[in-house]
């Protein structure tokens, strides 16, 4: 049985954490976005899913 492809998908935070909740800080965290401007790339599994929603409006997403 063939796995099926995962999508990639490259996350680039473009926001600060000042002032933001402290689970948006730790999400950032989590995805490895220490800094603005910072990309990460990721399989977008339901976990980074869930997380890049927590964060939408301090990170972008696109698909590689």
């Amino acid at each position: 049985m063939a796995k099926k492809a995962m999508t990639r998908v490259e996350i680039t935070r473009l926001r600060s954490g000042i002032g933001a909740k402290q689970n948006h800080r730790e999400t950032l965290r989590s995805l490895g976005l220490r800094k603005i401007g910072d990309t990460v790339v990721r399989d977008f599994d339901a976990i980074t899913e869930g997380m890049v929603r927590t964060v939408a409006h301090m990170v972008s997403v696109k698909e590689v």
